[in-house]
């Protein structure tokens, strides 16, 4: 019997090293989640399934881990936002704080096994302040060996790109200068702290993409929105690419004006790129030309702005691009990263690129072509009234349903509490223009409905592959811009009667511009709820399944208001596993849930110590292969939810 369980000791403990060595040999391509979006598709699809519906309401806190980043010392603490979704690989959880710490931990038990710290000046002030994470790579040459030949890559607020380590979180000494390479080279950069990195990078065999985040608002002469793919070894610019054209030979030089162009910053790709390996393509998804609410020194579509735009990833060439919203006038960037699906119907397969906009709307687009899978038609849109504007009198719309309202608000439409608060809603709805979705900025003020938070933000899309739907976290809040001369706007900012505004100089333009979003007195929207909900699209029915509100008014509302599940707007994403489940955190109510995938109905919620605006993520690990579902827990600076610096791992009971 001794000889017996001494063998049987042996075994285990084999099998223990066995499950351990089997998790640190797992590359990115083959992890529970070794992407950003899960896989290198952006499906944010999971086939684990220990965790299901039938036993999700039995989840518990499995693990904790406090970064220690609270700001402390950074010039921008009120505007720290803990966006990041781990990956995993090489036996190890990898994430970034918002300041760009990067962070190795045991995804079994949560332990710290290193951190890496850049060190970008804290004093700087910053546009943004977030990291959504970091990209993990591996040499497929398997000649090389040693240090860094597994990588985690980043970007930094300071613009710079990291190539760190993966064992040891020590940089790469052999990756640009010093494990660095600085990105604002050619990028016309115009103030410290305005041209940054917030979305992690992409990679393509040893080809390292990477795109950038553009404070938009200053003025017409901006930053440049360069992509640019890196040899991930030495650090070695392989390609360039300006969504603006730059010369005669640009793909779109002969649709702008030579000299607008010239001046015209942003387009930028700030959201995550996704790679087609098989294709060797790079989706980028771009934004507005600079600035945002003003487009008369940038008159035209200004083509491959607002665009999904297909490159190849070896040389950085336009395959094709996808112009989703002409002439932008209400900072409708293309935030969410392009998913990529395959498309069955009783005839063909297509290999499509799934892309939700701000606006509200989802465009599925074929792989190799950039045709529609499903019918585009251009629509009539209000006009502008602004001197010096020529708003696009068409807007492409999509024949799948829309995820949003995009009906002209009307004052009887106001909402509110009481008679009391519901008339002063009314008084402000009247008070704006507003004729539907793309009514241009105005002189009087126009209330964007969707607002540029959303529709969709970056939070992007997820895939239930098994059903072919789609799932997104979608918002409904009115904002309100306000164009007018700049000393017009100074002495606004400078009076305190606009607490919630943004002022913008957009220097180079007749106009100013201010934002705010359209509250009642008690500080609720002034349009009827939900105001974020969680949308299931059926793209073979091509219809929405279901949508439910997400999020409560709970510490929101009115002190003598009970909590409601009114739907509030949100940041972050969902994530789809095969247990039947959806998990979304992402509302201002601090909440992380998780719904029935067919029917939306929500099985389990708990209370996260500060905001989760940040997509979840899961995974298998330790030798029991425990499936656990991890987010970020840090708060959000822009939506004024609490702050914190937790990594939470949820799992079922031993």
């Amino acid at each position: 019997m001794a000889d017996n369980a001494a063998m049987a000791r042996t075994l285990l403990v084999a099998l223990a090293l066995l499950a351990t060595g089997a998790a640190r040999a797992q590359t990115p391509m083959v992890s529970d989640w070794g992407h950003y979006g899960g896989d290198s598709f952006a499906q944010r699809y999971s086939p684990l399934r220990e965790i299901n519906r039938d036993n999700v309401a039995k989840l518990e806190v499995a693990w904790t881990y406090r970064t220690g980043e609270l700001g402390q010392g950074f010039d921008r603490a009120d505007k720290l936002a803990f966006e990041a979704t781990p990956v995993l690989a090489f036996g190890r959880l990898y994430l970034s704080t918002p300041t760009n710490i990067v962070i190795a931990l045991d995804p079994g038990t949560g332990k710290e096994r290193w951190r890496y710290d850049p060190r970008i000046p804290r004093k700087q002030h910053y546009s943004e302040a977030t990291s959504r994470g970091v990209t993990v790579w591996e040499d497929p040459d398997p000649a090389r060996k040693g240090a860094c030949r597994r990588r985690v890559f980043t970007g930094t607020l300071d613009a710079r790109l990291l190539a760190i380590d993966a064992e040891s979180g020590k940089p790469c000494a052999d990756f640009g200068s010093g494990g660095a390479v600085q990105l604002g080279v050619d990028a016309r950069i115009t103030q410290p702290g305005e041209y940054l990195v917030t979305s992690p990078p992409a990679t393509f065999e040893d080809v390292v993409i990477v795109g950038s985040a553009i404070g938009d608002n200053r003025g017409v002469e901006l930053e440049r929105g360069i992509v640019r793919g890196f040899d991930a070894r030495t650090g070695a610019t392989l390609w360039k690419f300006d969504p603006i054209p730059d010369t005669p030979e640009h793909p779109t030089f002969s649709r702008w004006r030579p000299e607008q162009a010239k001046r015209t910053g942003g387009a930028n790709a700030w959201a995550p790129i996704t790679v087609d390996p098989g294709r060797g393509l790079a989706f980028i998804p771009t934004g507005s030309a600079s600035p945002d609410f003003y487009g008369g020194e940038r008159l035209g579509d200004n083509a491959m702005a607002n665009s999904l735009v297909a490159l190849d990833a070896r040389t950085g060439a336009v395959r094709w691009f996808r112009q989703l919203i002409h002439h932008d006038l209400w900072d409708y960037d293309l935030a969410a990263q392009p998913t990529l699906i395959e498309i069955e119907s009783e005839t063909r397969s297509v290999a499509a690129v799934v892309q939700a906009t701000k606006s509200g709307l989802l465009f599925v687009l074929d792989r190799e072509t950039g045709e529609p899978v499903f019918g585009i038609e251009e629509r009539k849109v209000p006009a502008s009234r602004v001197p010096g504007e020529q708003a696009s009198p068409t807007q492409p719309w999509p024949a799948t349903p829309p995820l949003a309202s995009h009906a002209p608000i009307k004052r009887e439409d106001a909402w509110g509490l009481t008679f009391w608060d519901r008339g002063k809603c009314r008084d402000l709805i009247a008070k704006y223009r507003n004729e539907g979705v793309y009514t241009p900025p105005d002189l009087a003020g126009t209330i964007l409905f969707p607002s540029y938070v959303g529709g969709v933000n970056w939070g992007g899309v997820a895939h239930d592959v098994r059903r072919n739907h789609v799932i997104i976290v979608v918002n409904h809040l009115p904002m309100v811009v306000t164009l007018a001369p700049r000393e017009t706007l100074r002495l606004q900012r400078d009076s305190g009667d606009y607490p919630h505004s943004e002022f913008s100089a957009q220097s180079g333009t007749p106009f100013g511009m201010r934002r705010e979003p359209l509250l009642s007195p008690w500080g609720l929207p002034c349009v009827r709820p939900p105001w974020g909900t969680l949308v299931s699209i059926d793209l073979g029915k091509n219809r929405i399944d279901w949508q439910v509100p997400l999020g409560s008014t709970r510490g929101i509302a009115p002190a003598w208001l009970p909590s409601r599940d009114f739907g509030m707007p949100s940041l972050g994403g969902a994530v789809v596993t095969a247990g039947d489940l959806v998990f979304v955190g992402a509302s201002m109510d601090s909440r992380f849930r998780a719904f029935d995938i067919e029917t939306g109905k929500e099985l389990w919620k708990r209370t996260l110590p500060a905001g989760g605006q940040a997509t979840p993520m899961t995974y298998r690990a330790g030798p029991d292969h425990r499936q656990f579902v991890v987010i970020a827990a840090g708060g959000h600076g822009g939506l004024g939810t609490p702050k914190g610096d937790y990594v939470i791992a949820y799992a079922l009971p031993r």
